[in-house]
């Protein structure tokens, strides 16, 4: 499998482990979970050697948006973070990065 081949594979297996984790994540959980496939230093090296910004994004689904896009459709992307400093930290409502405001606030 060529490098980029598995960048993307690694990149997605990384976005479907977050997205589907309630718990803390780690570059070490994903490798356990997946037996070892792919070493927890891959997965380091694949983050922090790379820049995931918005044109990184808009690479991956840009043949996915225009496979479905009509004229009278939208696309929308809400990272809003609902905070909830004063209640208790459980599964739905933890510590979150909010980039608008460069610190983590506790929230949903």
């Amino acid at each position: 499998m060529c490098n980029e081949a598995m960048n993307i594979e690694m990149i997605n297996l990384y976005s479907d482990y977050l997205i589907s984790s309630f718990g803390k994540t780690t570059a070490t959980g994903i490798s356990e979970l997946l037996n070892g496939a792919y070493s927890h230093d891959q997965f380091t090296r694949l983050l922090s050697n790379n820049s995931f910004d918005s044109s990184h994004l808009w690479k991956l689904v840009k043949s996915k948006v225009r496979e479905i896009e009509t004229n009278d459709g939208v696309i929308i992307f809400d990272d809003t973070i609902q905070e909830k400093k004063y209640s208790k930290e459980n599964e739905l409502i933890s510590y979150h990065y909010d980039h608008t405001l460069n610190t983590t606030i506790k929230g949903i």
